[in-house]
């Protein structure tokens, strides 16, 4: 089968690769009809990510057909039509009964990390009874693979962790697929300000027309300045972090009012200060974590309610053959001006 494959930092190709055979009685083999490419994935090609190692397929997102499965699956069949979770979970160790997927004792973040992932022709899902959900029929196919992962990602690590209320204020800095993830959900809970952040006024003009109440550019250096004359100086009740690096998590505790939250749901490589010298008495709250998906059977009921749209996320286009142009198109996002691309195998 064809595989995209990580080969160390800045390298990947698409090669030939066996197709995955179950190993365990709870595996279940996927034939990927839709995949994607996350930010993710470009943190583990620059070398973010030291627990994928060369030789791994990437990917942990999308849609696909049950090719065959392990003994113990009892929920699907072959010819089933399936989203794939990005957090495999067996549902009985103790984490999990937590709701803790990401921390599943024998699961987590397994697929395009710590085992081959989904940007190939076929994938092998362990855990698949509690990593799987069937596909309702008629479903836009396309849109389901938004649920996979940014859409998740945004409403647990964003929105649930951050707190948001109705009325409260929220920045989200980050104007990339999982900041406009996070402001598409954060909407559910009727926020009375949203402001993104970005460096892009092509994503800015985008998350205007997906709800945002005020969008900074944030090239001068004065976004702080610019949230703090929007807020009355007092600051958001909720900032979120959605990119991955020092600078934008330090300006999420600068512009944090008194008493509100700070999300981080960007993957860092660096280190971060955290300036407790001012922060010490401000009573702010900082999370952290990587998504659970339990909110996936909330978010697909929602998706396919038509309450979130999920397919305008979706901006190109690829068969699998031609991933690395889908890689190069992601990867200069400000040029192409791309958001979410799909990948058909």
């Amino acid at each position: 089968m064809k595989a995209l494959v990580y080969n160390g930092p800045g390298q990947k190709g698409l090669e030939e690769r066996p197709k995955p055979i179950i190993e365990a009685a709870t595996d279940a083999i996927i034939q990927i009809t839709r995949t994607t490419i996350c930010g993710t994935d470009l943190h583990i090609l620059k070398g973010d990510v030291p627990t994928c190692r060369p030789g791994t397929v990437l990917g942990h997102e999308g849609v696909g057909i049950v090719d065959s499965v392990g003994t113990g699956v009892t929920t699907f069949k072959p010819g089933d039509r399936v989203l794939i979770s990005c957090i495999t979970a067996c549902g009985r160790c103790e984490f999990c009964r937590k709701g803790m997927y990401s921390h599943c004792a024998t699961g987590g973040w397994l697929l395009g990390n710590s085992i081959d992932g989904t940007q190939a022709e076929f994938v092998r899902t362990p855990h698949a009874d509690t990593s799987l959900y069937p596909i309702p029929s008629g479903a836009d196919e396309e849109a389901l693979v938004m649920l996979s992962d940014i859409l998740p990602t945004g409403f647990e690590c964003g929105v649930l962790n951050g707190r948001v209320q109705p009325g409260s204020t929220v920045a989200i800095v980050g104007a990339g697929p999982i900041g406009l993830a996070a402001l598409l959900t954060a909407q559910l809970y009727s926020p009375s300000e949203i402001i993104m952040i970005d460096l892009d006024d092509n994503r800015l003009g985008v998350a205007k027309r997906f709800g945002a109440t005020h969008t900074i550019n944030s090239a001068d250096g004065k976004a702080a300045e610019k949230v703090m004359q929007l807020t009355g100086d007092r600051g958001v009740d909720t900032a979120i972090e959605a990119v991955g690096i020092p600078a934008t998590f330090e300006l999420c505790t600068d512009i944090v009012a008194p008493g509100g939250t700070v999300a981080n749901v960007g993957v860092h490589g660096l280190k971060a200060d955290l300036h407790l010298e001012r922060l010490w008495a401000h009573n702010i709250t900082i999370t952290t974590g990587l998504v659970d998906t339990v909110s996936t059977p909330m978010l697909l009921k929602t998706v396919q309610s038509r309450k979130i749209d999920a397919a305008q996320l979706i901006t190109h286009r690829f068969k699998l053959d031609d991933i690395l142009e889908a890689y190069d198109t992601f990867g200069k996002a400000a040029e192409t001006k791309a958001l979410k691309v799909i990948i058909e195998a």
